[in-house]
């Protein structure tokens, strides 16, 4: 499990950007809270920041002409089988005001695990040219 740098994920080949929807929908769901070494410092935020990632991702797929679930758009939404959450509209907002200053959703997600992102694609034989 993994969440790929924000700033990768219009560069993200199609199985990856995949990928990471499913990721996001797994820890949206009854994976949230669950220890994993690379993702574990997502639990220290709230879960409407990993909706605002996800939105992200979903922005990109749809970008590409995928069409995923409409479902996770709402931030209370955790699948199927996951109780629905009762999300903080303000801090949804506030996520969504930060962004426009061109604000990351993870402060984890510096040059220094930017860096990590693109040796993990590397090694998967996935070259990446970041400019940023």
């Amino acid at each position: 499990m993994r969440l790929w740098h924000e700033n990768l994920l219009p560069l993200l080949p199609r199985q990856q950007l995949l990928g990471q929807h499913r990721e996001c929908c797994a820890l949206r769901g009854n994976s949230w809270g669950k220890p994993h070494s690379v993702v574990d410092y997502v639990f220290r935020y709230s879960l409407e920041r990993l909706w605002s990632y996800h939105i992200q991702v979903m922005n990109e797929m749809k970008g590409r002409g995928y069409n995923p679930e409409s479902c996770w758009i709402d931030p209370g939404y955790r699948g199927k089988s996951a109780p629905r959450f009762q999300p903080d509209y303000r801090e949804i907002q506030h996520l969504r005001d930060e962004k426009s200053e061109m604000f990351l959703v993870y402060p984890e997600h510096n040059e220094k695990y930017l860096n990590e992102c693109l040796e993990n694609l590397r090694s998967k034989g996935i070259i990446i040219l970041f400019e940023g």
